[in-house]
């Protein structure tokens, strides 16, 4: 959906979005009916199609969505790094010794 109201960002015709967005005539004819009737994308008697702007709303609020899933992979990826040098900090010296003499296994 993104592709097709992206190509659609100038007038274009179908040929044109049905090659840009990498679709079959089938799978065009769906996406065009979709768009259409969710107001994101218009088509005029002249066979043009255009996105409108509900649709160049939808085109931002998807970017800022995929930028954001991008920002918060990064945080979690870094976060899972964090988390196993704190492992290895811990497990991977002295601390992770059981403290022998006492009876407990406490790790100290």
């Amino acid at each position: 959906m993104r592709d097709v109201l992206s190509i659609a960002s100038v007038k274009v015709r179908k040929t044109r979005i049905m090659y840009g967005a990498n679709l079959s005539f089938v799978q065009l004819e769906r996406y065009l009916s979709l768009l259409q009737g969710s107001g994101l994308l218009e088509h005029d008697g002249d066979s043009g199609y255009l996105v409108t702007e509900r649709g160049i709303k939808f085109l931002q609020l998807y970017e800022g969505c995929l930028e954001q899933s991008m920002r918060l992979k990064g945080e979690v990826e870094k976060n899972s790094e964090d988390m196993l040098q704190l492992e290895n900090m811990c497990f991977g010296s002295k601390c992770g010794a059981k403290q022998v003499g006492n009876g407990k296994d406490d790790l100290k």
